[in-house]
């Protein structure tokens, strides 16, 4: 009896360890969404957009009461007025003119100093490559990606010839998806590819180089044509 009594003992032990593991030191990692939730509705990042030009800014809106990265750690925490996954206690929130549905924070690592959100109870995401109207390209800019010294604009095209035949060679793309980029001796270079249009956000896209290849990811890996080189370092 006082075998089996032991038994029961250490599997009622067992039983709770399982259910409390944070007891035991262990941590839950939460992997957010880049997020704002403001009167009553979520605005998530547009990752492939930037804000055209600060002319867009409208008027103040709310400040982020609550950075839930880093201090949120329960996987059931329900998001409240005022969160934000990343930006800090006080940062004010601006509505983009004419846009209610759009909204901006400022930001020194993003192009032009704004990080965009777009509501996604009342819009549908429409900053795909896919989604972006050619015809209406008015500048382009590509900007080299250096963490230690942030983004360095390295060409800016306004001719129409120019922006075209740029255009052209992304559409010309091939896809790629099971391309592996040639890592052996250094990290691929990125760049940053910002399309102006009308709009008040830009599009934004990343293109990489290995040494060897550029690619970048409309949707799918795709290989350029090394005549891209022409376009980069140009003024």
């Amino acid at each position: 009896m006082k075998k089996r009594s032991m038994l029961t003992f250490i599997l009622i032990l067992l039983l709770l360890s399982g259910c409390r593991p944070s007891a035991f030191g262990a941590q839950v990692v939460i992997d957010w969404v880049d997020f704002i939730h403001l009167d009553g509705k979520e605005y998530n990042g547009i990752h492939s957009g930037v804000l055209a030009d600060e002319s867009f800014i409208g008027e103040r809106v709310g400040t982020v009461k609550f950075k839930v990265a880093d201090n949120v750690k329960n996987p059931s925490y329900k998001i409240r007025d005022g969160d934000a996954a990343f930006h800090e206690k006080g940062t004010e929130i601006f509505q983009i003119k004419d846009h209610p549905h759009l909204i901006a924070v400022k930001d020194t690592h993003s192009v032009n100093g704004y990080r965009v959100y777009f509501s996604r109870d009342d819009i549908e995401y429409q900053w795909h490559f896919r989604d972006m109207p050619l015809e209406k390209v008015e500048r382009i800019e590509v900007y080299k990606t250096d963490p230690p010294a942030g983004d360095q604009l390295i060409s800016e095209f306004t001719k129409s010839e120019d922006i075209n035949g740029f255009l052209q060679l992304l559409v010309d793309s091939e896809e790629n998806p099971n391309f592996q980029p040639n890592s052996a001796s250094a990290d691929p270079i990125f760049y940053e590819m910002i399309f102006y249009t009308d709009e008040p956000i830009a599009y934004k896209y990343y293109m990489q180089f290995d040494g060897d290849t550029y690619f970048w990811n409309p949707w799918d890996t795709s290989i350029l044509s090394d005549e891209i080189q022409m376009f980069i370092g140009r003024n």
